[in-house]
């Protein structure tokens, strides 16, 4: 399959935008491992796909930079104001939920090796195993985000020809297929 067909298949699974680009044009920096420190979303040390269970950000910038492309995808979704809490929430499952059929189709597809990266945390389990102090239930769902392998995912947007704000009461979130 041709990139722009590729491209073409995730709008058609539901993102909004996608585009094949180069791995030379993701930008990588380590910094948003720090932005994880900061526990935002609640996940820092809860999950097992997020810092600092993930690993380290230098082998994980190192591994990611041994693929040669990257299917970005964005998904944008309606609030109802900026303050909709429950519509940004409901938007990262389906978002998370887009890029779970996009690793099930990659599954099928002839790639050597892929790497499916989300937005935010692993939702795969209502609560992570981590949690619990057990090991991951689903290792080869578990969903890793683009900020985990510290893809500055603004910069990711530009290079993709997608925007990272897609206006008033709307949520955008990112994700990419490195193959």
């Amino acid at each position: 399959m041709d990139h722009r067909a590729m491209a073409e298949h995730a709008v058609e699974m539901g993102a909004f935008k996608a585009a094949v680009i180069g791995l030379e044009s993701f930008t990588f920096d380590p910094a948003f491992r720090e932005m994880c420190k900061a526990n935002l979303c609640g996940n820092y040390g809860l999950c097992w796909t997020c810092p600092p269970d993930v690993g380290d950000i230098s082998q994980l910038i190192a591994e990611a930079k041994t693929y040669n492309w990257g299917l970005v995808y964005q998904t944008v979704s309606k609030l109802e104001d900026s303050y909709d809490f429950e519509g940004m929430m409901e938007a990262g499952r389906l978002h998370n939920k887009l890029a779970q059929e996009i690793a099930d189709w990659a599954a099928g597809q002839d790639f050597s090796r892929w790497l499916q990266l989300g937005a935010g945390g692993c939702h795969i389990c209502e609560t992570c195993a981590k949690r619990t102090n057990e090991p991951c239930r689903h290792p080869k769902l578990a969903l890793r985000s683009l900020e985990t392998y510290g893809v500055d995912v603004s910069k990711l947007a530009e290079a993709s020809g997608m925007k990272y704000i897609n206006g008033q009461d709307t949520v955008t979130y990112f994700g990419a297929l490195l193959f």
